[in-house]
């Protein structure tokens, strides 16, 4: 592997840094709104979701560099499929032991 193919799966300084200030900007913001009181429960908490989706989107792009590229996208899909199987294994768990209180319970 050639020192040119490492730096190409790396991100730059700047890319970190923009991560980070958009990070850091996304984590601001929720904290303003619970803070600031200025928003109703319901318009915070569709809020601090909507903007903890984008910022999941950022760390995958800026700091695990997670792309669909040539060279990023199996690691992409390896990621994608990771977290289907998480998602099936908790969400059919709690499913199961849900169903299983509410037969046991009869």
């Amino acid at each position: 592997m050639s020192h040119a193919h490492e730096q190409a799966n790396h991100g730059s300084v700047k890319s970190y840094i923009v991560g980070f200030v958009l990070s850091v900007i996304l984590t601001a913001i929720p904290f303003w709104m619970v803070m600031g009181g200025a928003f109703t429960k319901q318009a915070t908490l569709i809020g601090i979701f909507a903007l903890a989706v984008v910022q999941i989107i950022v760390h995958l792009k800026y700091f695990l560099h997670l792309d669909f590229s040539k060279e990023g996208k199996l690691n992409s899909f390896s990621f994608l499929f990771t977290g289907m199987v998480i998602v099936l294994l908790v969400g059919l768990s709690i499913w199961i032991i849900y169903t299983a209180d509410a037969l046991m319970m009869r």
